[in-house]
């Protein structure tokens, strides 16, 4: 009776497991989601190579300098840095003495304490500092960038999807938001009115609700000097270089992981090879024995044998 009722009980979950998921099922195709701006035209960021990709990929220390040029005079006025060191710069080919310098000219300088009065102060920075934020404080950055918090870039292409190719789509994805139209025609104000973009904001449809407090930081060709021998600086090639730069801040050892693992795969490869040899030379050829004990012993068996036609005799 116990295993009836439990048996009526489980039934009954069963029951109602089954009405609620056909209830979901008729709800979504009698009324299926509306799509939204965001799922129409939101853009995947393009397609970009960089010197880093795939396992053989090795930073462009070239590429890199620029980059890093491009993010200190263009991203730092808003954006830190906070978990890279400047003597972490030595991986861009920069020496000791330039390291130094960069440190000491940095625009921002670095938090301190007066040693005299106790009071709060700043001091230049040294090559053993992380780069300093640019703002005191979060409140401070909202203050000064219509309450949005520029994020730090640190770990930026880490923390997002296609890392490097997002940075870069970003940077040269800023539309005019008048007439646009997504890759099947329909045009964004037309289809989702309420869309439009607020003042403050920057139509943007690499990001991911479209709309971003962050103005386009890469506003012309020339906006970076490069030194002699260098790309022409236009738009396309700074948002590459720091693209790249902010790749290497995110993982600056990554040349030294894949060497590495490379040297750790030709390893295991030759340690394989030279097994197999070895197994072909040394017990290929060698046959295994087992010596039969119990009931397969050939003494046992005989025995066995024997009593058993004797027992047939006797019948």
């Amino acid at each position: 009776m116990v295993r009836f009722f439990g048996f009526l009980v489980g039934l009954g979950f069963v029951g109602v497991l089954l009405i609620s998921l056909i209830s979901t099922i008729s709800g979504y195709v009698s009324s299926p989601p509306v799509p939204t701006a965001e799922e129409e035209f939101h853009l995947h960021p393009k397609e970009v190579h960089f010197a880093s990709d795939g396992p053989f990929g090795r930073f462009d220390k070239a590429q890199l300098q620029r980059g890093f040029q491009v993010y200190k005079e263009v991203c730092s006025a808003c954006h830190s840095l906070n978990r890279v060191a400047f003597y972490h710069l030595e991986g861009l080919g920069y020496n000791e003495a330039q390291i130094k310098n960069i440190a000491a000219s940095w625009p921002t300088e670095v938090p301190s304490v007066n040693p005299e009065t106790g009071e709060p102060a700043t001091r230049k920075a040294l090559a053993s500092d992380h780069f300093p934020s640019p703002y005191a404080n979060e409140t401070a950055a909202r203050a000064a960038n219509n309450n949005a918090l520029p994020p730090d870039l640190s770990l930026m292409t880490k923390a997002r999807h296609d890392g490097g190719a997002y940075v870069y789509s970003l940077l040269t994805g800023y539309r005019n938001q008048a007439g646009y139209k997504n890759e099947k025609g329909k045009e964004l104000l037309k289809e989702f009115p309420a869309a439009k973009t607020a003042a403050g904001l920057h139509f943007n449809p690499y990001f991911a609700n479209l709309n971003i407090a962050m103005p386009p930081p890469l506003a012309s060709a020339g906006q970076v000097t490069y030194a002699e021998g260098n790309p022409a600086p236009t738009v396309d090639q700074m948002a590459k270089d720091v693209s790249a730069f902010l790749i290497w801040a995110a993982e600056p050892t990554m040349d030294r992981r894949k060497n590495v693992g490379l040297s750790v795969a030709l390893f295991l490869l030759i340690g394989t090879v030279l097994a197999y040899m070895a197994y072909q030379n040394i017990w290929y050829s060698a046959k295994r024995k087992v010596a039969p004990v119990g009931v397969l012993d050939p003494e046992n068996k005989a025995k066995r044998t024997r009593a058993t036609r004797k027992a047939s005799v006797k019948e």
